[in-house]
């Protein structure tokens, strides 16, 4: 694939006095909204989704509508501001659809002639997902419907977050990609590792669907802004990660003085620091290459990176985590399984690691590892 020459300017990798304002925002939100004790309870329900949380997120601060045009009904913000929100996510491993319905499907839908859809997504109205399974990565070949007498029929597994959403955007053989009720269609719920980001089959049994338009370029585009920000979510799991390990292992005595006190552990905590700065700057990179005008091979190099580092770092931080909280790590009351599903979950959602280091090969003109 050969580089555009429009030259990407600097990247900024650092947040602005907004995006930290925003970040606090969101951090009291889910803070109030998120505790751990509340995502776990929701796992043992039949209704994984917080959907008090999600109207909070939508209609009391906007945040669902942050990519759409404030002509369409959103905010008119930038991937580096949905980045933000996706961090704090991580940090609470809410149960939202957000970077299935706010990111993903609105991307695709971005690509489309579908601004009643975006309006009605940025409102938080309604919730969508696109049916391509989650495992995707951007380009990677997907599922198709076929399309008989002028209706959807076909099945399609390991769709994210389907059981919340209410529009479903279901790509077909005649290349194009349409908006299908969620009520016409039979979603039923699959075993997931991740609790807290369900995936389901979905089946088409004769479907009427409106077309919105080109399936290639709007799934194209919407797994590369899932896989980009999807670091950003990767970002907030290591960094919970690191900052309460940090803090029981400051609490947690043996032998009369603070277990963090224990070189060996120091040495941990130093590289587990080293490795979650690290993703920081990927996934800030990858954030502000989405959000600038960049050209495609600019960004299509700082989402790979940005996924190859971070799904590995994330998944890390969380066993580390389970470790060195000893005991009660290994309890189901404590969160800290709840952060290693997802990661664990995350690091193979929208391409894992190794398809990504091979994509960046291909990139820059290296022979693949």
């Amino acid at each position: 694939m050969k580089a555009q020459t429009t030259q990407r300017a600097e990247p900024d990798l650092l947040y602005s006095e907004e995006e930290e304002a925003l970040r606090a925002a969101v951090r009291d939100l889910l803070a109030d909204h998120c505790d751990p004790a509340a995502v776990i309870a929701r796992t043992e329900s039949g209704a994984p989704h917080d959907r008090e949380t999600w109207k909070a997120l939508a209609e009391g601060m906007g945040l669902v509508g942050l990519l759409v045009p404030e002509a369409l009904g959103g905010q008119g913000a930038t991937h580096r501001e949905a980045a933000v929100v996706l961090e704090e996510l991580g940090r609470a491993v809410a149960p939202v659809p957000y970077l299935t319905s706010a990111v993903v499907a609105t991307e695709a839908l971005l690509a489309c002639d579908a601004g009643d859809l975006l309006a009605e997504l940025a409102s938080g109205r309604r919730i969508g997902a696109l049916a391509v399974a989650l495992n995707t990565a951007p380009g990677g070949a997907h599922r198709s419907v076929r399309i008989e007498n002028g209706l959807l029929r076909g099945e399609l597994t390991g769709i994210a977050d389907a059981v919340a959403a209410d529009v479903l955007l279901v790509p077909a053989e005649d290349g194009g990609l349409y908006a299908v009720d969620a009520d016409a269609v039979s979603v039923t719920a699959q075993v997931s590792l991740d609790l807290t980001r369900p995936v389901a089959k979905v089946v088409l049994d004769g479907v009427a669907a409106r077309r919105i338009g080109e399936a290639a370029p709007a799934v194209r585009r919407a797994l590369r802004a899932g896989a980009g920000l999807l670091a950003s979510e990767q970002l907030g799991l290591a960094d919970w990660s690191l900052t309460e390990t940090v803090r029981y292992l400051k609490e947690r005595k043996q032998f009369n003085r603070p277990v963090g006190g224990f070189q060996a552990l120091k040495h941990r905590l130093a590289q587990l620091w080293l490795e979650t700065v690290h993703t920081r700057a990927a996934a800030r990179n990858a954030a502000d290459a989405l959000a600038g005008a960049s050209a495609d091979a600019d960004v299509d190099v700082a989402v790979a990176l940005a996924q190859a580092y971070a799904a590995p770092v994330a998944v890390h931080a969380a066993e580390e985590a389970l470790q060195l909280h000893a005991g009660i790590g290994m309890t189901w009351e404590h969160p800290v399984h709840l952060y290693l599903k997802r990661a664990k979950a995350d690091s193979i959602a929208y391409g894992t690691a190794g398809s990504h280091r091979q994509a960046l090969a291909e990139l820059v003109d290296l022979q693949a590892p």
